[in-house]
């Protein structure tokens, strides 16, 4: 392999940024817009999965949130509402906003080969009535994420068709990666990996909302 410096390869601006990669595609900037269009909102209400991305002080933090199809509610062409379920309290996602209301979202459907992600502004509600409005069962979220739409844009085919995330015959056999007991176990040494491993559905059953 030969040798060379890293750095007299990296792209330092962005007029070789451009020229490297051309115009961007006529179609990948007629798809972007400032409101939820009537096709995006049916997107978003399909969707069962989401990721919420927010910057503050400390750094960038991405956070998977998932419900029952519908749970992201559009309520304007400039409105969507996320229920805040229970979780481990570490509320990296909500401290972010407090400081720094910009945020993205990315959502997925299952066997959609698009994704459609939403930039924009975020703050948080509690308002008891709202809350009552997300409730699974007698459980209340905790609170409610309201994200003001910049801009919306779906995302092509072509990541979910390169990674076979969708395709069922090419998903592992066997779990791919160590168990979350086993991920404790390694960074603390004492842990009990298979007793955690094997209490957690019922604690997930338990806890979940």
């Amino acid at each position: 392999m030969p040798v060379f410096h890293e750095d007299s390869f990296r792209i330092n601006s962005l007029e070789e940024l451009e020229a490297i990669y051309g115009d961007p595609s006529p179609k990948s900037l007629i798809k972007e817009i400032d409101y939820i269009s009537d096709d995006y909102r049916a997107f978003i209400h399909a969707s069962p999965f989401m990721i919420l991305s927010s910057v503050g002080p400390e750094g960038l933090d991405s956070s998977p949130r998932g419900d029952p199809a519908g749970f992201c509610r559009v309520i304007d062409q400039k409105t969507v509402l996320i229920p805040d379920r229970r979780g481990n309290n570490r509320i990296d996602s909500l401290k972010n906003i407090v400081r720094d209301p910009r945020c993205s979202l990315l959502f997925l459907i299952p066997t959609v080969g698009e994704a459609l992600r939403i930039n924009g502004r975020a703050d948080i509600l509690v308002s008891p009535e709202l809350l009552k409005n997300f409730a699974m069962g007698d459980k209340l979220p905790r609170s409610i994420i309201r994200v003001t739409v910049d801009r919306v844009y779906f995302q092509c085919t072509k990541a979910l068709v390169r990674s076979k995330l969708w395709k069922f015959e090419d998903w592992p056999k066997e779990r791919p990666t160590p168990t979350a007991g086993q991920i404790f176990k390694g960074l603390e040494s004492e842990f009990d990996a298979e007793r955690y491993d094997a209490d957690y559905p019922k604690h997930m059953s338990e806890t979940i909302y």
